[in-house]
C-alpha cells in the first residue's frame, strides 16, 4: 500500500487538486487528516511502502515525527511557503511534484529535534518563533490555510520595530556563551522572503549535522549588516558577534526567562531550555 496524506486546510490543498496529484501518483490511499498530530499517527502506518503528504510545512513536520527510516516519504507543496519542498529542488506546482516522486529517486537526509520534536528546515528560540507565533494568531481557513511568509518577514519587522531594533542577550549556549536568540537550521535554506531565500546558515547541508546561528546582542547599528548576512548568504560565519557553529550533533541551550520555540514554522510553545541534536540520515526522502 503506498499512502497519500492530505491536510485540507492547507492553502494551496483543494479536492480538484487532490484528484490530480492523486492521479500523478498513481495508486494510492488516500487519507486526510482531522485534526493536528493526525499526520503523525497515519505517518506510523506499519504496511505502507511510501507514504506521501500533500501539505504545507507543517503536515510535513508532522509526517516526518511518524514516519520510519526506511519508508520512502515524499512531499507535495500544499502551504503557502512549502520552504521544505523548494529547499529539496521539487516542483512549486503539485501535480509536477507528485509526478516528479512518482518516479521513486530517492535520498537520504538528516533531521534536527528539538527536545524530540523533529524538523526537518529550521529551529529557532526567541524572534522568529514570536513572529511564527503572531502568524497563528491570525487564524487559519479552510480556503486559505495559515498566512503565508510575507506576512511572516511583516510580523518579524513589526517586532524589530517595536523592541527598537535592539536585543540584548537572553539565553546562555552552553560552552559557546550568551545570545540574544538563537536559529538552528538543517539546510542552507532558513525560510523564504517571498521569492528570496534567506540563508541563515550558508553553509548547512541536509546531509550533515544541524548548524547554529546566534547573534550575541543586535543594536540598530548592527541590524542591517545582520539582515544582510541572512540575505546574501555570507559574513555570518566569520562575524565577531555571531555565534555560529557548522555541522553540529547537539546544543544546549538555557534561556533567562521562557521564550518561544519554534520547528518548522511550527509554534511548540514557551520553554526554559531547548536540546537540539542532529539525526543523521533518519529519513528516506522521495526527489
Amino acid at each position: 500500500m503506498r499512502l497519500l496524506i492530505v491536510n485540507p486546510y492547507a492553502s494551496g490543498v483543494s479536492d480538484e487538486r487532490i484528484e490530480r496529484v492523486r492521479a500523478a501518483l498513481g495508486d494510492v490511499v488516500v487519507e486526510k487528516t482531522e485534526h493536528p498530530g493526525h499526520a503523525t499517527e497515519l505517518a506510523r502506518t506499519e504496511d505502507a511502502e511510501a507514504v506521501y503528504i500533500f501539505s504545507g510545512d507543517g503536515g510535513f513536520n508532522e509526517v516526518l515525527n511518524g514516519i520510519g527510516p526506511e519508508t520512502p516519504v515524499g512531499f507535495i507543496p500544499g502551504g503557502g511557503a512549502s520552504v521544505l519542498t523548494r529547499a529539496l529542488g521539487l516542483p512549486h506546482d503539485p501535480v509536477r511534484a507528485a509526478e516528479r516522486l512518482a518516479a521513486g529517486e530517492t535520498r537520504r537526509i538528516s533531521l534536527g529535534r528539538a527536545n524530540g520534536r523533529r524538523f526537518a528546515f529550521a529551529g529557532g528560540v526567541g524572534i522568529d518563533a514570536e513572529a511564527v507565533r503572531r502568524l497563528d494568531l491570525r487564524g487559519r481557513t479552510v480556503e486559505h490555510g495559515r498566512a503565508g511568509n510575507l506576512l511572516f518577514a511583516w510580523e518579524l519587522a513589526r517586532l524589530l520595530a517595536e523592541h527598537r531594533g535592539r536585543f540584548d542577550p537572553s539565553l546562555e549556549i552552553l560552552g559557546r556563551g550568551r545570545a540574544a536568540f538563537a536559529l538552528v537550521a538543517n539546510c542552507e535554506t532558513y525560510t523564504y522572503a517571498g521569492p528570496v531565500p534567506v540563508r541563515v546558515a550558508p553553509a548547512a547541508r541536509f546531509e550533515l549535522g544541524v548548524d547554529l546561528v546566534a547573534p550575541r546582542a543586535v543594536s540598530p547599528a548592527a541590524l542591517p549588516r545582520l539582515l544582510g548576512y541572512a540575505l546574501l548568504g555570507r559574513g555570518q560565519r566569520s562575524a565577531g558577534d555571531v555565534v555560529y557553529g557548522h555541522d553540529l550533533d547537539r546544543i544546549e541551550i538555557v534561556c533567562d526567562s521562557p521564550m518561544p520555540l519554534q520547528v518548522d514554522g511550527e509554534d511548540i510553545g514557551d520553554v526554559t531550555s531547548v536540546v537540539f541534536e542532529a539525526e543523521r540520515g533518519a529519513a528516506l526522502v522521495l526527489i
